[in-house]
């Protein structure tokens, strides 16, 4: 039998692994507008969530007692997610991750200065608006998430969130969406039961453990995404700065 702490730390792992896979989907994506996929990121989001509301909920599972609290967990959420599509559009997958923790976002930032790469003003927007908006909407997750799971089913949390994504995406329309093929569907598809899967296990690591105990644990990403980025995208620089800097 696990302990709280033991299952907080197992389903911190598989939420990492989730939403390491979905990562590389949205890269692979660019062809597509960024508001597509956030359309089948939220719309496909909610298919696992069904499958986890009791019987006696169907009529009302949508009531909660704390809807401003899900409201500023879905709008941190949605800055950050935002943030992250657009930054996986335009940099290494590894540096997109690493936007996400402090002291490898230093490392690429100073790797940048000392070894004078050229970039351009669009990455520099992309590194800025990670660094700053995405951390800032990740960490209030985080702590919305530890407060509602005291009171909330984590597929309650889940579910307002991918509801959320999918309205969002709705004002997108004008930029012209474009119809994916079989393979591109499923795919786009799995952005969406990824997400979901990953943020009703997040919303469960949180439920079982403090966030301070298991947020390191995220740390995993940037290891996978080094490795997928490496062996898919052949971002061998970035592969080698990043050794270099775990061996340092």
């Amino acid at each position: 039998m696990l302990s709280k702490n033991q299952l907080g730390f197992f389903y911190m792992f598989i939420s990492v692994c989730a939403f390491s896979l979905m990562d590389v989907i949205v890269k692979w994506s660019e062809d597509y507008p960024v508001g597509q996929v956030l359309f089948f990121r939220g719309f496909c989001g909610i298919i696992p969530i069904l499958f986890l509301i009791p019987k006696d909920r169907y009529l009302d599972f949508y009531k909660t007692t704390r809807p401003f609290l899900h409201f500023k967990r879905c709008l941190a959420g949605l800055i950050a997610l935002v943030s992250i599509f657009v930054a996986l559009r335009n940099l290494p997958l590894a540096t997109v991750v690493s936007i996400s923790f402090a002291a490898p976002i230093f490392i690429t930032i100073f790797s940048i200065f000392l070894l004078k790469e050229k970039v351009g003003i669009y990455r520099w927007l992309a590194v800025l608006v990670g660094l700053i908006i995405f951390c800032l909407g990740l960490s209030y997750v985080a702590i919305a998430i530890r407060k509602l799971s005291s009171t909330e089913p984590a597929w309650l949390i889940s579910f307002f969130f991918s509801f959320s994504i999918m309205l969002l995406s709705f004002l997108s329309f004008y930029q012209g969406w474009i119809l994916p093929s079989l393979i591109d569907l499923f795919l786009l598809s799995m952005v969406g039961i990824l997400g979901g899967l990953a943020n009703l296990w997040l919303s469960q690591s949180y439920k079982y453990s403090e966030v301070s105990l298991v947020s390191p644990l995220k740390y995993l990403g940037l290891v996978f995404a080094i490795i997928f980025g490496y062996f898919i995208w052949n971002e061998r620089d970035v592969f080698e700065k990043k050794v270099i800097c775990f061996t340092t």
